[in-house]
């Protein structure tokens, strides 16, 4: 992965460097802001842009024709991590949203604490975390937060508990106001998570870090992990497990171009070498179209698809 210098504004920066798939087109323009404040300064001066926000890139593909959209990436800029409270049975974190899920899990266990061990299976950030609701090994991002710190796209800071939140399955929605009915999909021009207080038990027996130990020990048996990826690719559908799906259609090992179907989990698409965006973006439609074929499901990417194709 590539990471620029905080306050640095680049031009026409190769997307494949900063997403977990190591490929897809060109950013117009990308920013690393230097802290919270300094981030507020550049929205607000951006009359002329949209943008999109990015922790990792691990849960992302960008399209070979790239964006003209300004790219702000939160890791290596928003990093800071803060013990608000630390009681005998009560740990509360106040986390930025550049920082690593898997990070947390260490900090958390490392301080005597229990709740955090699945962060250590999530390959993204927390800002990423949040706004989709990651989860393994039976818990969720939200079951930690006590509330979030977020900031609109003109630069404005808001503090927001949970209870403000329609929170589910990979999904994560402000409530309407009193007296609305719709509900609108959090999205990255509307608020973007800054930071979050996250609450956790204590751990009398210290058995945290030994479970984060045997949890990415199953991560490494399991997964992919050495070949690029974005994680898992599809939201498993109620009552089933996509990877089994995939793997009932046939598909584990299909290819598309440099794109194929991992052998490990059915639920990884890898770049064997080479793979471009659309290569990767059309075996997503293809795995899709068998499942419906074979199975009569329909499977919901997790992947966050943005730009331009070619052509």
């Amino acid at each position: 992965m590539s990471y620029l210098a905080p306050g640095q504004l680049k031009h026409n920066e190769p997307m494949s460097q900063h997403v977990s798939w190591r490929a897809g087109g060109i950013a117009q323009r990308f920013y690393v802001p230097l802290n919270r404040d300094d981030l507020s300064r550049f929205v607000s001066q951006e009359t002329q842009s949209d943008f999109h926000v990015i922790g990792l890139g691990s849960n992302l593909l960008v399209r070979d024709g790239g964006l003209t959209e300004t790219i702000i990436q939160m890791h290596g800029a928003l990093k800071e991590i803060q013990v608000v409270e630390q009681r005998p049975n009560e740990l509360i974190l106040e986390v930025e949203a550049g920082v690593p899920a898997p990070k947390i899990a260490r900090w958390v266990a490392k301080l005597g604490y229990q709740g955090g061990e699945f962060l250590a299976g999530i390959p993204g950030t927390l800002g990423g975390a949040l706004a989709m609701n990651a989860g393994c090994y039976g818990k969720e991002t939200w079951q930690c937060v006590e509330s979030v710190i977020t900031m609109d796209d003109q630069g404005s800071f808001f503090e927001r508990n949970n209870s403000e939140y329609e929170i589910g399955y990979r999904h994560v929605a402000l409530k309407p106001p009193v007296g609305q009915r719709t509900v609108s999909r959090l999205h990255p021009t509307q608020e973007w998570f800054i930071a979050a207080r996250l609450k956790f038990i204590n751990d009398p027996l210290k058995k945290g870090q030994q479970l984060i130990k045997e949890l990415l020990a199953r991560r490494v048996a399991t997964q992919p992990l050495g070949q690029p990826n974005a994680g898992s690719v599809f939201r498993n559908p109620p009552g089933g497990f996509a990877a089994q799906l995939i793997e009932k259609s046939g598909l584990k090992g299909v290819r598309e171009g440099g794109a194929e179907v991992s052998y490990k989990h059915a639920n990884f698409i890898v770049n064997v070498g080479g793979a471009t965006a659309a290569d990767i973006e059309n075996l997503i439609y293809r795995v899709q179209q068998r499942v419906w074929e074979v199975c009569g499901i329909s499977l919901t990417p997790e992947v966050r698809i943005i730009g331009n194709r070619l052509g």
